[in-house]
Protein backbone atom coordinates (compact mmCIF):
# COMPACT_ATOMS: atom_id res chain seq x y z
CA UNK A 1 0.00 0.00 0.00
CA UNK A 2 1.70 3.23 -0.78
CA UNK A 3 2.37 5.79 2.04
CA UNK A 4 3.30 9.51 2.28
CA UNK A 5 6.66 10.69 3.76
CA UNK A 6 5.56 13.68 5.42
CA UNK A 7 7.92 16.37 6.15
CA UNK A 8 8.69 15.29 9.79
CA UNK A 9 8.79 18.52 12.44
CA UNK A 10 12.56 18.58 13.55
CA UNK A 11 11.85 20.66 16.96
CA UNK A 12 8.38 22.29 18.98
CA UNK A 13 8.73 25.31 16.81
CA UNK A 14 9.31 24.17 13.41
CA UNK A 15 6.62 24.94 11.04
CA UNK A 16 8.71 24.62 7.47
CA UNK A 17 12.28 23.81 6.50
CA UNK A 18 14.59 23.49 3.55
CA UNK A 19 14.03 19.90 1.20
CA UNK A 20 18.60 20.60 1.07
CA UNK A 21 19.54 17.02 -0.17
CA UNK A 22 17.44 13.43 -1.73
CA UNK A 23 19.98 10.60 -0.57
CA UNK A 24 17.72 7.79 -2.44
CA UNK A 25 16.45 8.13 -5.40
CA UNK A 26 13.38 6.76 -7.36
CA UNK A 27 12.73 3.24 -7.61
CA UNK A 28 15.74 2.76 -4.73
CA UNK A 29 15.01 0.05 -2.43
CA UNK A 30 14.40 1.39 1.02
CA UNK A 31 14.81 -0.30 4.57
CA UNK A 32 14.01 0.75 8.15
CA UNK A 33 16.99 2.73 9.05
CA UNK A 34 17.92 3.97 6.02
CA UNK A 35 18.96 7.91 5.65
CA UNK A 36 16.24 9.01 3.16
CA UNK A 37 16.97 12.88 3.09
CA UNK A 38 18.57 15.99 4.70
CA UNK A 39 16.41 18.50 6.07
CA UNK A 40 17.52 22.11 6.76
CA UNK A 41 16.62 23.66 9.67
CA UNK A 42 17.39 27.57 10.63
CA UNK A 43 19.84 25.94 13.28
CA UNK A 44 21.17 22.27 11.91
CA UNK A 45 20.67 20.14 8.70
CA UNK A 46 19.02 16.94 9.83
CA UNK A 47 18.42 13.38 8.47
CA UNK A 48 15.29 12.13 7.86
CA UNK A 49 15.47 8.49 8.54
CA UNK A 50 13.09 5.51 7.70
CA UNK A 51 11.07 3.61 9.56
CA UNK A 52 9.35 1.18 7.16
CA UNK A 53 10.32 -0.49 3.76
CA UNK A 54 9.64 -0.76 0.60
CA UNK A 55 10.01 1.52 -2.73
CA UNK A 56 10.69 4.93 -3.31
CA UNK A 57 8.07 5.50 -5.55
CA UNK A 58 8.00 8.86 -6.56
CA UNK A 59 9.95 12.37 -4.99
CA UNK A 60 7.47 15.30 -4.77
CA UNK A 61 9.78 18.18 -3.52
CA UNK A 62 12.50 18.64 -5.18
CA UNK A 63 16.42 19.19 -4.05
CA UNK A 64 17.05 22.82 -2.86
CA UNK A 65 12.94 23.49 -2.18
CA UNK A 66 12.45 26.09 1.00
CA UNK A 67 9.80 26.65 2.57
CA UNK A 68 8.53 23.02 3.48
CA UNK A 69 5.63 22.86 5.44
CA UNK A 70 5.45 20.53 8.21
CA UNK A 71 2.99 17.83 7.14
CA UNK A 72 3.53 18.43 3.33
CA UNK A 73 3.68 14.98 1.72
CA UNK A 74 7.40 15.37 0.49
CA UNK A 75 7.71 11.37 -1.11
CA UNK A 76 5.44 8.53 -1.81
CA UNK A 77 6.65 4.72 -0.12
CA UNK A 78 4.90 2.05 -2.15
CA UNK A 79 5.44 -1.85 -1.85
CA UNK A 80 7.66 -3.94 -4.12
CA UNK A 81 6.03 -4.50 -6.92
CA UNK A 82 3.10 -1.94 -6.65
CA UNK A 83 2.67 1.42 -8.96
CA UNK A 84 2.26 4.78 -7.69
CA UNK A 85 -1.10 5.81 -7.53
CA UNK A 86 -1.76 8.18 -10.79
CA UNK A 87 -4.01 10.57 -8.19
CA UNK A 88 -1.08 11.24 -5.93
CA UNK A 89 -0.51 15.51 -6.36
CA UNK A 90 2.86 17.18 -6.17
CA UNK A 91 2.15 19.80 -3.49
CA UNK A 92 1.28 23.35 -4.66
CA UNK A 93 3.34 24.80 -2.70
CA UNK A 94 5.31 23.82 0.38
CA UNK A 95 4.89 26.78 2.71
CA UNK A 96 0.94 26.48 2.80
CA UNK A 97 0.58 22.90 4.45
CA UNK A 98 -0.92 23.40 8.03
CA UNK A 99 1.68 22.16 10.51
CA UNK A 100 1.77 19.15 12.19
CA UNK A 101 2.95 18.95 15.99
CA UNK A 102 4.76 15.91 15.71
CA UNK A 103 6.56 14.04 12.18
CA UNK A 104 5.22 11.50 10.46
CA UNK A 105 5.53 7.69 11.70
CA UNK A 106 6.89 7.10 8.46
CA UNK A 107 9.75 8.87 9.04
CA UNK A 108 12.13 10.37 12.25
CA UNK A 109 15.44 12.65 12.47
CA UNK A 110 18.50 12.97 13.68
CA UNK A 111 20.85 15.83 13.72
CA UNK A 112 24.08 15.33 11.26
CA UNK A 113 27.43 17.43 10.57
CA UNK A 114 26.55 18.28 6.99
CA UNK A 115 26.66 21.94 4.93
CA UNK A 116 23.66 22.37 3.26
CA UNK A 117 23.19 23.69 -0.24
CA UNK A 118 22.73 27.32 -0.65
CA UNK A 119 18.98 28.01 -0.88
CA UNK A 120 16.83 28.30 -4.01
CA UNK A 121 13.92 29.06 -4.35
CA UNK A 122 11.10 25.87 -5.71
CA UNK A 123 7.50 26.49 -6.45
CA UNK A 124 5.31 23.70 -7.04
CA UNK A 125 2.45 23.28 -9.27
CA UNK A 126 -1.28 22.54 -8.54
CA UNK A 127 -1.32 19.16 -10.15
CA UNK A 128 0.90 16.68 -10.89
CA UNK A 129 3.84 17.25 -12.78
CA UNK A 130 4.09 15.31 -16.59
CA UNK A 131 7.07 14.68 -17.78
CA UNK A 132 9.71 11.95 -19.42
CA UNK A 133 11.71 9.93 -17.26
CA UNK A 134 14.59 11.61 -18.93
CA UNK A 135 13.68 15.02 -18.39
CA UNK A 136 13.05 14.00 -14.84
CA UNK A 137 16.60 12.95 -14.26
CA UNK A 138 17.99 16.12 -15.74
CA UNK A 139 16.24 18.34 -14.00
CA UNK A 140 17.08 16.06 -10.64
CA UNK A 141 21.18 16.44 -11.89
CA UNK A 142 20.60 20.05 -12.39
CA UNK A 143 18.12 21.25 -9.36
CA UNK A 144 15.94 22.48 -11.80
CA UNK A 145 12.06 22.54 -10.35
CA UNK A 146 10.08 20.63 -12.84
CA UNK A 147 6.97 22.90 -11.53
CA UNK A 148 8.27 26.35 -13.18
CA UNK A 149 8.79 24.63 -16.53
CA UNK A 150 5.79 24.81 -19.12
CA UNK A 151 5.89 21.75 -21.42
CA UNK A 152 6.01 21.58 -25.15
CA UNK A 153 5.43 17.84 -25.58
CA UNK A 154 1.96 15.73 -25.75
CA UNK A 155 -0.76 17.34 -23.20
CA UNK A 156 1.73 19.92 -21.81
CA UNK A 157 4.14 17.11 -21.44
CA UNK A 158 7.67 18.44 -19.87
CA UNK A 159 10.55 16.51 -22.56
CA UNK A 160 14.15 16.97 -22.29
CA UNK A 161 14.50 20.17 -24.40
CA UNK A 162 12.13 22.07 -21.80
CA UNK A 163 14.22 21.28 -18.98
CA UNK A 164 17.12 22.38 -21.33
CA UNK A 165 15.56 25.64 -22.12
CA UNK A 166 14.93 26.25 -18.74
CA UNK A 167 18.56 25.51 -17.49
CA UNK A 168 19.90 27.98 -19.93
CA UNK A 169 17.24 30.57 -18.68
CA UNK A 170 18.33 29.87 -14.97
CA UNK A 171 20.12 33.56 -13.84
CA UNK A 172 23.17 33.12 -12.12
CA UNK A 173 24.92 34.31 -8.97
CA UNK A 174 26.89 36.99 -11.71
CA UNK A 175 23.56 37.74 -12.72
CA UNK A 176 21.55 38.78 -9.89
CA UNK A 177 24.69 40.55 -8.36
CA UNK A 178 24.06 42.81 -11.88
CA UNK A 179 21.24 44.19 -10.19
CA UNK A 180 23.44 45.74 -7.15
CA UNK A 181 25.27 48.87 -7.30
CA UNK A 182 28.42 48.75 -9.47
CA UNK A 183 31.14 48.60 -6.75
CA UNK A 184 34.02 47.44 -8.49
CA UNK A 185 33.70 43.62 -8.18
CA UNK A 186 30.20 42.66 -6.10
CA UNK A 187 29.29 38.58 -5.82
CA UNK A 188 25.93 37.24 -4.96
CA UNK A 189 25.70 34.78 -2.09
CA UNK A 190 22.56 33.67 -1.77
CA UNK A 191 21.19 33.28 1.77
CA UNK A 192 21.26 29.65 3.88
CA UNK A 193 17.89 29.18 5.79
CA UNK A 194 20.02 29.96 9.12
CA UNK A 195 21.20 33.59 7.50
CA UNK A 196 17.03 33.66 6.85
CA UNK A 197 15.93 32.95 10.32
CA UNK A 198 18.50 34.50 12.17
CA UNK A 199 17.43 37.81 10.16
CA UNK A 200 13.92 37.66 10.61
CA UNK A 201 14.16 37.05 14.47
CA UNK A 202 16.37 39.05 15.14
CA UNK A 203 14.15 41.82 13.58
CA UNK A 204 11.10 40.87 14.86
CA UNK A 205 13.35 41.02 18.35
CA UNK A 206 14.29 44.41 18.33
CA UNK A 207 10.79 45.78 16.39
CA UNK A 208 8.70 43.69 19.26
CA UNK A 209 10.37 43.75 22.10
CA UNK A 210 11.09 47.02 23.89
CA UNK A 211 14.70 46.73 24.93
CA UNK A 212 17.01 48.61 27.33
CA UNK A 213 20.57 48.83 28.20
CA UNK A 214 22.30 48.34 31.45
CA UNK A 215 26.33 48.71 31.57
CA UNK A 216 29.17 47.96 34.62
CA UNK A 217 32.76 47.66 34.45
CA UNK A 218 33.93 44.63 36.44
CA UNK A 219 37.41 43.74 38.02
CA UNK A 220 38.69 40.24 36.82
CA UNK A 221 41.85 40.12 38.31
CA UNK A 222 40.94 37.94 41.40
CA UNK A 223 38.25 35.58 38.84
CA UNK A 224 41.80 35.27 36.66
CA UNK A 225 43.96 34.98 39.64
CA UNK A 226 41.63 32.04 40.92
CA UNK A 227 41.64 30.04 37.57
CA UNK A 228 45.33 30.11 36.78
CA UNK A 229 45.32 28.61 40.23
CA UNK A 230 42.26 26.10 39.44
CA UNK A 231 44.24 25.35 35.94
CA UNK A 232 47.39 24.62 37.88
CA UNK A 233 45.70 22.11 39.95
CA UNK A 234 44.03 20.14 37.33
CA UNK A 235 45.78 16.84 35.65
CA UNK A 236 47.77 17.24 32.39
CA UNK A 237 46.03 14.34 30.58
CA UNK A 238 42.88 11.94 31.74
CA UNK A 239 39.13 12.45 31.94
CA UNK A 240 39.97 14.47 35.38
CA UNK A 241 42.08 16.93 33.17
CA UNK A 242 40.30 20.40 32.62
CA UNK A 243 41.45 24.04 31.44
CA UNK A 244 38.73 26.75 32.54
CA UNK A 245 38.60 29.62 29.77
CA UNK A 246 37.12 32.73 31.51
CA UNK A 247 34.21 32.51 29.75
CA UNK A 248 33.28 28.53 31.65
CA UNK A 249 33.72 31.08 34.79
CA UNK A 250 31.52 34.12 33.79
CA UNK A 251 28.77 30.99 32.80
CA UNK A 252 28.84 29.97 36.25
CA UNK A 253 28.70 34.07 37.57
CA UNK A 254 25.66 34.37 35.15
CA UNK A 255 24.09 31.33 36.94
CA UNK A 256 24.49 32.28 40.34
CA UNK A 257 23.45 35.85 39.37
CA UNK A 258 20.06 34.61 37.44
CA UNK A 259 19.49 32.62 41.20
CA UNK A 260 20.14 35.58 43.53
CA UNK A 261 17.99 37.82 40.65
CA UNK A 262 15.15 35.39 40.02
CA UNK A 263 13.00 38.43 38.01
CA UNK A 264 15.89 37.88 35.36
CA UNK A 265 15.61 34.57 35.04
CA UNK A 266 12.10 35.01 32.79
CA UNK A 267 10.15 34.94 30.23
CA UNK A 268 7.05 37.28 28.84
CA UNK A 269 3.92 35.59 27.47
CA UNK A 270 1.05 37.61 26.54
CA UNK A 271 -1.40 35.83 29.94
CA UNK A 272 1.73 35.62 32.49
CA UNK A 273 5.29 36.34 33.34
CA UNK A 274 6.72 32.77 33.34
CA UNK A 275 9.75 32.35 36.20
CA UNK A 276 12.25 29.65 35.50
CA UNK A 277 13.46 27.79 38.01
CA UNK A 278 16.61 26.44 36.42
CA UNK A 279 19.20 28.51 35.44
CA UNK A 280 20.17 27.59 31.46
CA UNK A 281 22.76 29.59 29.62
CA UNK A 282 22.73 29.56 26.02
CA UNK A 283 26.46 30.77 24.81
CA UNK A 284 26.39 32.63 21.84
CA UNK A 285 29.04 30.61 19.33
CA UNK A 286 29.64 31.84 16.05
CA UNK A 287 29.78 29.65 12.95
CA UNK A 288 30.71 30.72 9.34
CA UNK A 289 27.44 31.13 8.30
CA UNK A 290 25.44 32.66 11.37
CA UNK A 291 25.23 31.88 14.85
CA UNK A 292 24.22 29.19 17.14
CA UNK A 293 23.11 28.87 21.23
CA UNK A 294 24.08 25.93 22.43
CA UNK A 295 23.34 25.31 26.39
CA UNK A 296 24.40 24.88 29.49
CA UNK A 297 21.73 23.44 31.48
CA UNK A 298 21.21 23.86 35.37
CA UNK A 299 24.66 26.02 35.30
CA UNK A 300 24.11 27.27 38.88
CA UNK A 301 24.17 23.47 40.02
CA UNK A 302 27.18 22.65 38.22
CA UNK A 303 31.13 22.73 39.15
CA UNK A 304 33.37 25.17 37.10
CA UNK A 305 35.28 21.36 35.66
CA UNK A 306 31.70 20.29 34.82
CA UNK A 307 30.54 23.29 32.67
CA UNK A 308 34.04 23.81 31.38
CA UNK A 309 33.98 20.13 29.72
CA UNK A 310 30.43 20.61 29.21
CA UNK A 311 30.92 23.99 27.47
CA UNK A 312 33.94 22.83 25.28
CA UNK A 313 31.95 19.91 23.80
CA UNK A 314 28.83 21.91 23.27
CA UNK A 315 30.97 24.31 21.17
CA UNK A 316 32.57 21.63 19.18
CA UNK A 317 29.90 19.70 18.13
CA UNK A 318 27.86 23.06 17.49
CA UNK A 319 30.57 23.86 14.66
CA UNK A 320 30.50 20.75 13.65
CA UNK A 321 26.56 20.81 13.16
CA UNK A 322 26.06 17.80 15.92
CA UNK A 323 23.81 19.37 18.22
CA UNK A 324 20.34 17.74 18.83
CA UNK A 325 17.58 19.89 18.56
CA UNK A 326 17.21 20.04 22.64
CA UNK A 327 20.87 21.19 23.24
CA UNK A 328 20.56 24.42 21.43
CA UNK A 329 16.71 25.15 21.62
CA UNK A 330 15.22 26.79 24.29
CA UNK A 331 17.76 28.43 27.32
CA UNK A 332 16.60 31.28 29.76
CA UNK A 333 19.40 33.74 29.36
CA UNK A 334 22.26 34.26 27.31
CA UNK A 335 25.79 35.55 27.05
CA UNK A 336 27.54 36.71 24.48
CA UNK A 337 30.97 37.09 24.63
CA UNK A 338 33.46 39.01 21.94
CA UNK A 339 36.15 40.11 24.61
CA UNK A 340 38.58 37.99 22.48
CA UNK A 341 38.15 39.96 19.83
CA UNK A 342 39.61 43.32 21.61
CA UNK A 343 35.45 44.78 22.05
CA UNK A 344 35.69 47.60 24.38
CA UNK A 345 32.02 47.22 24.89
CA UNK A 346 28.47 46.96 22.77
CA UNK A 347 24.87 45.49 23.13
CA UNK A 348 23.35 42.61 21.95
CA UNK A 349 19.70 41.90 21.14
CA UNK A 350 17.23 39.95 23.30
CA UNK A 351 16.74 36.27 22.44
CA UNK A 352 13.06 35.71 22.70
CA UNK A 353 11.49 34.17 24.83
CA UNK A 354 14.17 34.89 27.02
CA UNK A 355 14.21 38.42 28.82
CA UNK A 356 18.03 39.32 28.69
CA UNK A 357 21.33 38.56 27.17
CA UNK A 358 25.00 39.56 28.72
CA UNK A 359 27.23 41.08 26.22
CA UNK A 360 31.26 40.85 27.63
CA UNK A 361 33.72 43.18 26.13
CA UNK A 362 37.15 42.31 26.74
CA UNK A 363 39.11 42.97 29.68
CA UNK A 364 42.19 45.07 29.83
CA UNK A 365 44.38 47.03 32.51
CA UNK A 366 43.38 50.10 33.41
CA UNK A 367 43.84 53.01 35.82
CA UNK A 368 41.38 52.60 38.47
CA UNK A 369 41.00 54.41 41.86
CA UNK A 370 40.85 52.26 45.22
CA UNK A 371 40.04 54.29 48.40
CA UNK A 372 41.81 57.26 48.02
CA UNK A 373 44.44 56.11 45.61
CA UNK A 374 45.12 54.92 42.18
CA UNK A 375 45.58 51.25 40.99
CA UNK A 376 46.18 49.04 37.92
CA UNK A 377 43.33 46.19 37.40
CA UNK A 378 41.87 44.62 34.68
CA UNK A 379 38.64 45.90 34.14
CA UNK A 380 36.26 44.49 31.48
CA UNK A 381 32.41 46.32 30.27
CA UNK A 382 29.29 43.75 30.14
CA UNK A 383 25.74 44.90 28.96
CA UNK A 384 23.01 43.86 29.27
CA UNK A 385 20.35 43.94 27.05
CA UNK A 386 16.48 43.78 28.66
CA UNK A 387 12.83 42.82 27.39
CA UNK A 388 11.33 45.93 29.65
CA UNK A 389 8.29 44.00 29.46
CA UNK A 390 9.52 41.86 31.87
CA UNK A 391 12.25 42.75 34.04
CA UNK A 392 12.61 46.83 35.03
CA UNK A 393 15.78 48.65 35.69
CA UNK A 394 15.96 47.98 39.46
CA UNK A 395 16.14 44.33 38.87
CA UNK A 396 18.59 44.97 35.96
CA UNK A 397 20.94 46.90 37.83
CA UNK A 398 20.62 44.57 40.87
CA UNK A 399 20.83 41.40 38.31
CA UNK A 400 24.84 43.10 36.81
CA UNK A 401 25.35 43.99 40.99
CA UNK A 402 25.17 40.35 41.33
CA UNK A 403 26.97 39.36 38.61
CA UNK A 404 30.28 42.01 39.58
CA UNK A 405 30.28 40.44 42.76
CA UNK A 406 30.41 36.92 42.00
CA UNK A 407 33.28 38.04 39.42
CA UNK A 408 35.08 39.90 41.42
CA UNK A 409 34.78 37.85 44.87
CA UNK A 410 35.34 34.21 42.79
CA UNK A 411 35.33 32.12 45.75
CA UNK A 412 31.87 31.74 45.47
CA UNK A 413 32.11 29.94 42.21
CA UNK A 414 33.75 27.26 43.59
CA UNK A 415 32.00 26.78 47.31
Amino acid sequence: MATEILMPALSPTMTEGKLARWLKKEGDAVNSGDVLAEIETDKATMEVEAIEEGILGRILIQEGAEGVAVNTPIAILVEEGEAVPDNIDTPQNAASAEPAPVPHPIASAAPVATQAAPAQRADKPVGRVVASPLARRIARQKNIDLAAIKGTGPNGRIVKRDVEAALNKAPSAGQVASTLPASGGSSAVPHTTMRKVIARRLSESKATIPHFYVSIDVELDALLALRAQLNAMSPAEGVNAFKLSVNDMLIKASAVALKQVPEVNASYTEEAMILHEDADISVAVSLDDGLITPIVKQADRKSLKDISQEAKDLIARARAGKLKPEEFQGGTFSISNMGMYGVKDFAAIVNPPQAAILAIAAGKKQAVVKGNELAIATVMTVTLSVDHRVVDGAAAARWLSAFRAAVESPLSLVL
